[in-house]
């Protein structure tokens, strides 16, 4: 009986985490504002974790269009050109994602993302 009771809670303990789990995804939001993802000085590395969702915004000064395109990492997205907006991406996958701006790489508009699991 108890084998069985403690069965029962631990099933329904896991299927709590499992409802529960995408909830407690967290959500990064990142600027875009002439010609850098992040901003002069900070590390142009950013971390994040597998299930977190990615939002790049484009700043109301934005004067130049800009895209977010992955230039290698284990999945490819793109974002449309654009010069205010945001582009949001959910990361399912792990790994490192080179980013860049395909108009403004050569100023050197770019980024690296690790999803860490």
């Amino acid at each position: 009986m108890r084998k069985l009771f403690a069965l029962s809670l631990l099933a329904g303990l896991l299927g709590i985490l499992a409802v529960a789990a995408p909830a407690m995804s967290k959500h990064k939001s990142l600027e875009i504002d002439d010609n850098y993802f992040v901003k002069k000085g900070a590390p142009r590395t950013v971390t994040v974790h597998v299930g977190d969702k990615v939002e790049w915004e484009w700043e109301d000064g934005a004067v130049n269009p800009h895209n977010v395109t992955v230039k290698k990492g284990p999945v490819k997205f793109h974002s449309k050109t654009q010069t205010s907006g945001t582009f949001e991406k959910k990361l399912k996958k792990p790994g490192t994602y080179k980013i860049i701006c395909t108009i403004h790489v050569s100023q050197g508009m770019k980024m690296t993302l690790k999803v860490k699991k």
